[in-house]
């Protein structure tokens, strides 16, 4: 037995009876067609049980995995009907309310920026994770001025410099293909890329190689960090200590050091640009003031972006200097053809001499 979720988040003010639905999480069972279930329905009972104190809630959904639910439920107009369905794990639960949070920061950040700047989140630093962040530098950052990159929440892992590398590429030249427009081979390198403006979103969640990638941002003047300080527990682990069998010991054999002033970033978490702590109650009403700032940091710093690749491109063949001058030089003597007559004078002193 375990507590199972209906893919469904409530409104909390509500007083009853029954649940109120406030977001249907996308790729839940409520969202599909034939158990659909939408915002502002109630939820009446659950197999015939009223839902009319938090104990009957409780018990509602204390239930084996893969059993179905009947759920009774009223529409606006008070039509009620009877939707069934298995419900799932919170573990998915929890995979699909990210993926929501993460879908409705990317549509607000496009509404704040006249859809200027695109989003994107790192939920943690792994081979899965960057593989996700190099495909959305591409996918989301198409045709976008800048991007906003979120690593709030974001326990750490090891690939903050596979990151930074995608974000720091040195330019040194760019290239214009026959019929094309400037550009880079993207063949030639290891990685895809971004080298338009960024800003970072941390928080006092940010910890280990999360916070590593903050204080890179800043210690490369990269972009600008929004938020509030990160944990500060950044130093490496290993497992391998087990105590018999019942379990197994984290031992530290690594610690890191800011190269710039050698200070350790245990304890010393990454201070953003824009402290902005979120107040009582703007979370669960879904309002983000570090995303704000984020946006209108970031649409400062794109109007103030020099590209390096929008220098004028001077060809070779209209150099002054391209044309090599040859050098007039006078011409040589003609020489003259066999058949031609030698002067009168040469001829009449052949003749004389004996």
């Amino acid at each position: 037995w375990e507590t199972v979720h209906l893919g469904l988040l409530f409104d909390h003010s509500y007083k009853g009876p029954g649940l109120k639905v406030k977001k249907v999480l996308p790729g839940g069972p409520c969202h599909k067609s034939d158990s659909r279930i939408y915002e502002d329905e109630i939820i009446l009972s659950v197999d015939g049980n009223l839902l009319n104190s938090p104990l009957a809630r409780r018990q509602a959904f204390n239930r084996r995995m893969n059993q179905v639910v009947e759920l009774e439920v009223k529409d606006p107009v008070d039509n009620v009907r009877v939707v069934s369905f298995e419900p799932i794990a919170f573990s998915k639960a929890r995979e699909l309310a990210k993926e929501a949070w993460i879908s409705d920061n990317q549509g607000k950040v496009g509404e704040l920026s006249g859809n200027k700047l695109g989003y994107l989140h790192v939920n943690r630093m792994n081979w899965d994770d960057l593989e996700r962040f190099e495909a959305e530098l591409f996918s989301i950052g198409y045709g976008k001025q800048g991007l906003v990159i979120d690593v709030r929440n974001n326990r750490g892992g090891f690939t903050a410099d596979h990151m930074l590398k995608m974000l720091m590429r040195p330019v040194h030249a760019v290239t214009f293909p026959r019929s094309g427009k400037r550009s880079y081979p993207l063949g030639y390198l290891d990685h895809y890329f971004w080298d338009k403006p960024i800003v970072v979103l941390c928080n006092q969640n940010t910890a280990s190689n999360g916070e590593i990638f903050c204080h890179a941002i800043t210690a490369s003047k990269r972009g600008k960090l929004v938020g509030v300080r990160t944990a500060g527990s950044v130093i490496s682990i290993y497992t391998d200590e087990k105590f018999l069998d019942v379990g197994k010991m984290s031992v530290p054999f690594r610690g890191w050091f800011k190269a710039r002033d050698g200070r350790d970033m245990e304890r010393n978490g990454a201070v953003p640009d824009f402290e902005i702590w979120p107040k009582p109650g703007e979370v669960p009403a879904g309002k983000d003031r570090q995303l704000e700032k984020a946006v209108e940091v970031l649409l400062k710093e794109c109007r103030e972006f020099k590209d390096a690749t929008l220098v004028e491109l001077e060809p070779a063949s209209a150099r002054p200097d391209s044309v090599q001058k040859v050098e007039q030089k006078p011409s040589p003597p003609k020489q003259r053809q066999a058949s031609e007559k030698k002067p009168k004078e040469l001829t009449e002193e052949k003749e004389t001499n004996p």
